[in-house]
């Protein structure tokens, strides 16, 4: 009897990396860019593909660089 694969294909990961400053943005882009885990210009950061994370990247996409890759 064959056996099942037990491998679950990892969920897609989307690298953000900010690469335009926040000045003279609204408080609330700031403060996105801060819960996505950007620090300073030119930071990388990886999260899981959630719909929270995309819809945080979606308000900042004018700031950010985003790609996606495979975890």
């Amino acid at each position: 009897m064959p056996r099942e694969k037990d491998e679950k294909t990892a969920p897609p990961r989307l690298r953000i990396t900010w690469v335009k400053s926040d000045i003279g943005y609204d408080k609330r882009q700031k403060g996105t860019i801060r819960a996505l885990g950007l620090r300073h210009l030119g930071d990388t950061v990886e999260h899981e593909a959630t719909p929270a994370i995309r819809g945080m990247v979606a308000k900042v996409i004018h700031l950010v660089k985003v790609e996606e890759v495979q975890g």
